[in-house]
């Protein structure tokens, strides 16, 4: 599960054309903490997740959306 809201918030970054940099400034959380969710190795909370999906101007259940490489 950590994977796939990585996956899926680096998707939805990129698809924007922010870069974590950005995103930090936008939501409070550290560059650091953003490149961890990426990666897999951050257990964000609900409100996390909600909080992070306010930042990248989408609904918060498209970073727990299954993708292709979760099959």
């Amino acid at each position: 599960m950590r994977r796939l809201v990585g996956r899926n918030f680096a998707r939805l970054r990129q698809e924007r054309g922010l870069t974590q940099e950005q995103v930090e400034e936008l939501s409070g959380f550290s560059q650091q903490y953003l490149s961890g969710l990426e990666r897999g190795r951050r257990n964000p909370t609900i409100i996390t997740l909600y909080e992070l999906a306010q930042a990248l101007g989408v609904d918060h259940l498209d970073l727990l959306k299954p993708d292709d490489e979760a099959r």
